[in-house]
């Protein structure tokens, strides 16, 4: 396996036991540096397991996890110091001290670090406002929300200025607005140039986040590549949605089953319809027919691509 200059992690042949169960089978999975990379897969499908391999927790049957450090591509294995402090890790679950406060929670994580009370003291007020926890840094961890907590979390990761942050589902547990706070923030700690691995199963918010993402199954990567690429290479369905003004689509289907080789499949969501087709232009124009016909008034119609969710049932359904 090639190493590409701008890789920074790369898992090669790895292997992963437990007992007698097979976790990862012979990955080979390259993370470039400066991306947001994701990882995805059904529960218990080894998400965790990669994470923990790469920061070296996890030994391997066969195979390594490298990573790079200035020219040089180092085994995690062999220098585990180093992966200290290139390495940042916020598990699932919010680890911090309850009955610290939020400046003291920092404090401690960054006194296990070889950084200067200076660093650690600057670093301490740009996390505090990264993670707009300014206002809170005087509070008990245990009285903050779990979003709170989840971001003091990845505070205490970042506080000795990890090239590469690692987060276990980090909205896991979360209601929608604290999800795309924490969304935003990933985003944010990204562009200040710290590449972010991610294990989450909200794969729609992954779909518009991440650069790149590895899609796990049977213990094996069944694909990789950018969203995009993912849903043209895995699926070649287009979505049509189209909303009318009534939203009445039980004649609108009925007609369409004429043309079942154009459109193949169609569902109702959110007072729209959903038409899947290979062939959307021609697709179109029998819909704007139908619609004729059926003396139907347009309120919207677009065009899209199937979402990842689609690409990901397609996947790892079981045959």
């Amino acid at each position: 396996m090639t190493v590409t200059k701008e890789a920074i992690i790369v898992l090669k042949d790895f292997r992963k036991e437990f007992g007698q169960k097979l976790v990862l089978d012979k990955l080979n999975m390259t993370i470039r540096q400066g991306e947001i990379f994701g990882i995805i897969g059904l529960s218990g499908s080894g998400k965790t397991t990669i994470l923990n391999s790469i920061i070296g927790f996890y030994q391997p049957e066969e195979g390594d996890v490298l990573f790079k450090d200035g020219n040089d591509y180092k085994s995690v294995y062999k220098h585990p110091l180093r992966v200290n402090s290139l390495f940042g890790f916020a598990s699932q679950q919010a680890s911090v001290y309850p009955r610290l406060t939020v400046e003291e929670n920092l404090d401690h994580f960054g006194s296990l670090y070889n950084i200067s009370r200076k660093q650690k003291h600057e670093s301490i007020q740009q996390l505090l406002k990264l993670t707009m926890l300014e206002d809170s840094r005087t509070r008990l961890a245990v009285n903050l929300s779990g979003g709170m907590q989840k971001r003091l979390s990845i505070a205490c990761a970042l506080i000795h200025s990890p090239k590469v942050l690692i987060l276990d589902e980090p909205t896991s547990d979360l209601d929608p607005m604290l999800r795309k706070q924490t969304w935003d923030l990933i985003k944010r700690i990204n562009e200040n140039g710290t590449t972010v691995i991610i294990a989450s199963h909200f794969l729609e918010e992954l779909e518009h986040t991440c650069h790149n993402m590895a899609i796990l199954h049977n213990a094996q990567i069944v694909a990789t590549g950018n969203p995009d690429e993912l849903k043209d290479n895995f699926s070649k369905n287009y979505q049509i949605h189209l909303e009318t003004e009534h939203a009445d689509y039980k004649q609108i289907i009925a007609s369409l089953k004429a043309y079942k080789n154009i459109i193949t499949n169609s569902e109702v969501q959110d007072n729209r319809l959903i038409l899947h087709t290979p062939t959307p232009d021609a697709a179109l124009h029998y819909v704007l027919h139908t619609l004729h016909i059926t003396k139907q008034k347009l309120a919207d119609l677009y065009v899209s691509k199937p979402s990842l969710n689609e690409v990901f049932a397609s996947l790892t359904q079981e045959k």
